[in-house]
């Protein structure tokens, strides 16, 4: 009789079945689901089993097939969003689940490269020569992490001295269209002390992606730079992982120990593209649209820069935020506020006076300065920032003619100095200062308060 036969056995045979090894069972049977409906960028599929942030495959024929990633679900409807093109799709086309998550190529092969925001490169260089790791790593618990202590020079004379910057800041570029951002930006991006440079470009035009390689970093900045360009007309989901894509490449290199400049152009693009994804999936929006999910991610991705460990490099991260219409109070600008450690604000009105970059110094702010700069040095920036605010506040009057000089020691020290002040804000774009002679600038400009 066999004693795994059917009768009083069969439960016993059923239980040794299931502890059986996965090799005599043979090979496991992966869930496929079909694609039920399509409304914008969602695809609504039944019967697959995948979790959120796993990548799916749409087969609608022998020669068709779609690349998507579950981003929710409801009951026993997953919803997806596709990563490329959404073409060719079928009712009932099969939704096979991909067996593993895409890794992430790292190291010194990326050096030189263009890359989408799956990681391919896109500059006709051939393929990739470097190792890959895996696209989630656990944060840096805050207690472990480095302090800012040292300055960072990024050859913008107005910044080293007046904004200081330090090594593993997270600052912010505040400006809206028009204003010379990308321009500061390829500044920055030539003059900063950096051993390697990673940039990404999410959701701006297509024609910045070349002009920015060509102009801003050209081919002596490109040997020691990755850039990762995901422009507007790409998937949302392709341009919030092309945020991603960069940091992760940017905490590679600093877990080799490198000083590491991450350029990220916008921030407010990749919330828009959380945006459009929240929306699809269902998700209630609040303050002019944008919904939860949006003030959510940009932390994490934000917190993910920084310095490292004690004894690991840094990550100094610049992030623009496009002040729409001029903004202000803008829900993106007021909330990288709040997550950044400074920011330095690009006035439209400095702008149109002819003086770039067009740094409105009484905005911007560096939230480590004090704690990176000497006591002299603060006393300069303190009276350059007197002088500029009593010569904003009178401003009226001084054009009409009106102000009486001797009412205000400020004023007329401001009106004596303002031709050389404006000197000292105007920066070529093609002239480097370092730190030494911006400090050297800053204190053969400013003569000594009389009142101290």
């Amino acid at each position: 009789m066999n004693p795994f036969g059917p009768g009083r056995n069969a439960p016993l045979a059923q239980r040794l079945r299931e502890l059986a090894p996965r090799a005599e069972r043979g090979p496991a049977v992966v869930p496929q689901g079909l694609l039920k409906r399509v409304v914008g960028l969602t695809l609504e599929a039944v019967g697959v089993q995948a979790q959120i942030g796993s990548r799916c495959r749409v087969l609608s024929g022998e020669d068709s097939a779609t690349e998507a990633e579950v981003v929710g679900f409801s009951g026993d409807r997953v919803f997806l969003m596709p990563v490329g093109e959404m073409t060719g799709l079928l009712p009932n086309a099969r939704v096979v689940p991909l067996p593993h998550a895409a890794a992430i190529p790292v190291g010194e092969g990326l050096l030189g490269r263009v890359l989408d925001g799956q990681g391919e490169p896109i500059d006709g260089r051939g393929p990739l020569r470097c190792a890959r790791r895996p696209p989630a790593s656990a944060p840096i618990n805050p207690m472990q992490r480095a302090p800012i202590a040292q300055p960072l020079d990024v050859g913008v004379r107005a910044i080293n001295a007046l904004l200081t910057v330090g090594r593993g800041q997270r600052l912010g570029l505040f400006a809206g269209t028009g204003v010379g951002k990308s321009t500061l930006l390829g500044m920055m991006t030539r003059f900063t002390a950096a051993d390697v440079i990673v940039v990404g470009l999410v959701g701006e035009r297509g024609r910045e992606v070349r002009d920015f390689i060509d102009h801003s970093l050209g081919a002596e900045g490109l040997t020691r730079a990755v850039v990762v360009a995901t422009p507007a007309d790409r998937a949302p989901l392709l341009r919030l992982r092309g945020a991603w894509l960069a940091t992760t490449i940017a905490e590679s290199f600093r877990d080799q120990g490198k000083q590491v400049l991450l350029l990220m152009d916008s921030l407010t693009r990749v919330a828009q593209a959380q945006r459009e994804i929240g929306l699809a999936v269902g998700e209630p929006p609040t303050t002019r649209g944008y919904t939860p999910s949006v003030f959510a991610q940009l932390p994490r991705l934000v917190e993910r820069a920084g310095n490292g460990m004690a004894g690991a490099g840094s990550i100094t991260a610049i992030y623009t935020v496009l002040t729409e219409g001029d903004d202000p109070a803008d829900p993106i600008a007021d909330t990288a506020r709040g997550i950044l450690d400074g920011h330095v604000v690009l006035s439209r009105g400095i702008a149109e006076s002819g003086i770039y970059p067009a740094i409105d110094v009484e905005a911007s702010i560096s939230r480590v300065a004090n704690e990176i700069t000497a006591p002299p040095q603060r006393q300069l920036v303190r009276r350059f920032r007197q002088l500029i605010s009593a010569y904003q506040r009178n401003r009226d009057l001084i054009s009409i003619g009106a102000y009486q000089k001797g009412s205000d020691a400020n004023v007329d020290a401001a009106l004596a100095l303002w031709p050389r002040i404006e000197a000292f804000l105007r920066q070529d774009r093609q002239e480097a200062a370092d730190f030494p002679s911006s400090l050297a600038a800053l204190a053969a400009l400013l003569p000594e308060d009389p009142r101290r």
